[in-house]
């Protein structure tokens, strides 16, 4: 059972449950008037010692009748009785005269007050429930698409949705050009599309490749990191080729009885070959295809789900043009059948993009947005490596925002580098305000960052140093931009970003000589790059050219666990804190080199809170009588 038939199971009882409310609040209402209405037989002597005790205040006779009618009370404590006269009743009337009882010679019909009665104890539920019924009935057979028999009860039909829509895949089926998307939207996954085209070239003209014997891939897997683009390729497909697009989430299979998982795989694959040629878009597959491990924690259902996928990816005539794609970033989950020749044939890489992956995703997004001219989208992509596609829209449209905020009708420069900004640490938190101390310890530790990064060889440049507090928790940071992409990272390279993580430290330890937690962000991630070197590059001199560790969710940042005996673990805990430690001490010489210059960048930067690379860089090589030093270790 899905969510979306859990949602309407509680809406029909909730609605069941009001009627019975309102029909029991209503009778409870009604009935004690009623009840009140009714007449109390009682003997002929206690009505005479009642009218002798002066309880009777009226007394009514139906002419011809025996039987007469008297009341007691007035208002609300008013009761009814009945009784039978014996003899010829004679002296009667003087009595009841004598006791000032009003007599009356005829009763009023009661039968409408019993029809009423029962009208409402027995008809007014069964119109209730008819009513409810038929409304519950035609809500739910929308819901359902309207197909397949219901369990009805009574005139109005209380639909309990036993019959249509317990197989249907809720699949939504889009027309390929109606998905508004082609290879013209994508940019930064080149290799990617070129996979892809092929596919869509078979999806057009199927008979090039059945006149060699060639057959079109069954399946193609589109992995990579969250907002990379993998949904976005899929429908670019659809609407390259032109053919219906069905797009259902991988959870949507998931059900709670067994069975009900694999009909709505076959009815998806059913209504795909009725629409032949056509796609079959499975998003985050990993929620369905899982690997059948057999262990206690298995879902009988969601195997039984996943054979029948199986099965039907098997089963289909892929000459006719039917294509299963499916996205997913954890693919070392998927069962293995499920990744075989025949089902999916092709594993379609989508990472981040590169640096000219970026520029080109901003330019695209960018054609959306009014830009001042000369603006440098190079700039932002430079500055934003492992930014993915979302990423990169979400930074002009954080830009356009700021435009409209400012009350500007074009977006600029500024802009886009203050959304870089917010993107990586948040927006500036404006009710942060530090004291004049803490405000001097953040400058010489961002200064600190800053002229290590810059004494370091191979270093990426500064470009930026502020020390306005940022909503993600950061008082400032320091930001550094390569000035072209790197894929590959030596040993000393990797020691020098340990000392740059270091230097912030570094800095408070030799001007104030105290520690302060603002570095608990570089400490996670000097120790971070310290470990990868140890267990998984191989760069230790202990240890050599041996993987200690393994990566866990690769696309999640699930991080490493190790893969060693606990008398390693702790030799690797050594070799971890000596690499950071070496790096420490090399940041602490570098700053006792330039310690002046260092001073000088603080003070400045206290003043003005944010500066740019080229202000840092002026201030640094200029020619006061301290010009900046290597450390004697460093310098070359």
């Amino acid at each position: 059972m899905n969510m979306d038939e859990n949602k309407r199971r509680r809406s029909m009882l909730l609605y069941i449950l009001i009627a019975v409310v309102v029909y029991l609040a209503v009778s409870q209402t009604m009935y004690p008037a009623l009840t009140n209405s009714q007449t109390q037989e009682v003997s002929y002597t206690d009505f005479l010692q009642m009218v002798d005790s002066d309880k009777v205040t009226q007394v009514q006779k139906t002419q011809g009748d025996s039987t007469i009618y008297f009341t007691t009370g007035t208002g609300d404590s008013q009761q009814k009785y009945s009784t039978v006269i014996f003899g010829s009743g004679d002296g009667l009337a003087d009595k009841l005269y004598e006791h000032n009882v009003t007599m009356v010679s005829q009763i009023a019909d009661n039968s409408s007050d019993v029809w009423f009665y029962l009208l409402l104890s027995y008809g007014l539920p069964i119109v209730i429930f008819m009513l409810v019924g038929w409304w519950l009935n035609r809500r739910m057979k929308k819901a359902m698409g309207d197909d397949g028999p219901s369990m009805n009860f009574g005139g109005g039909g209380f639909g309990m949705g036993m019959g249509g829509g317990l197989g249907k895949s809720n699949v939504k089926e889009v027309k390929g050009e109606e998905t508004g998307v082609t290879f013209r939207d994508v940019a930064g996954q080149d290799e990617a599309k070129e996979s892809l085209e092929e596919i869509v070239s078979f999806l057009k003209k199927p008979e090039k490749y059945n006149e060699i014997g060639a057959r079109c891939p069954r399946g193609a897997l589109l992995v990579g990191p969250p907002g990379t683009g993998k949904t976005l390729l899929a429908k670019a497909v659809a609407g390259e080729a032109g053919v219906p697009f069905f797009q259902i989430a991988g959870s949507e299979f998931v059900e709670m009885f067994v069975g009900r998982g694999a009909a709505k795989v076959r009815d998806l694959f059913k209504q795909a070959k009725e629409k032949a040629p056509c796609i079959v878009f499975i998003d985050e597959i990993d929620a369905v295809g899982k690997k059948r491990d057999g262990s206690l924690n298995s879902n009988d259902e969601r195997e039984q789900t996943l054979n029948q996928l199986l099965s039907e990816m098997d089963g289909f005539d892929n000459q006719k043009g039917i294509v299963v794609l499916a996205a997913t970033n954890r693919p070392e989950s998927l069962d293995q059948a499920l990744l075989r020749p025949g089902r999916f044939d092709r594993r379609i890489p989508v990472e981040l993009p590169d640096l000219a992956g970026r520029e080109a995703i901003l330019q695209i997004h960018a054609n959306d947005v009014k830009m001042e001219s000369g603006v440098d989208l190079g700039v932002i992509a430079r500055s934003t490596p492992g930014a993915s596609g979302a990423d990169l829209a979400n930074i002009i449209n954080e830009a356009a925002l700021r435009a409209v905020r400012f009350g500007r009708k074009r977006v600029t420069q500024d802009d886009l580098n203050e959304s870089v900004d917010v993107v990586i640490a948040g927006e500036k938190k404006k009710s942060t305000v530090l004291s004049e101390h803490e405000k001097e310890v953040v400058s010489y530790h961002e200064t600190g960052h800053a002229i290590v990064a810059a004494m370091q060889k191979g270093s990426a440049p500064v470009s930026k140093i502020t020390i306005v507090p940022r909503t993600s928790g950061a008082l400032g940071f320091t930001m550094q931009v390569e000035e072209d992409e790197h894929f590959l990272t030596t040993r000393e390279e990797a020691k020098n970003k340990i000392a740059v993580l270091c230097g912030g430290r570094a800095a408070e330890e030799l001007i104030f000589g105290q520690m302060t937690t603002g570095a608990s962000n570089d400490i996670e991630k000097a120790t971070g790059i310290a470990r990868a070197m140890v267990t998984q590059y191989g760069m230790s001199d202990k240890f050599g050219m041996v993987a200690l560790g393994q990566q866990r969710n690769r696309y999640l940042g699930g991080g490493s666990e190790l893969t060693c005996s606990e008398g390693t673990a702790q030799e690797i805990d050594a070799e971890v804190q000596a690499l950071v430690e070496e790096g420490h001490q090399a940041a602490l010489k570098t700053l006792q080199a330039n310690r002046f210059k260092l001073h000088e960048i603080a003070h400045y930067l206290q003043k003005k809170e944010t500066i740019t690379g080229e202000e840092f860089m002026n201030i640094l090589t200029r020619d006061d009588g301290f010009a900046p030093a290597m450390p004697a270790a460093s310098q070359e």
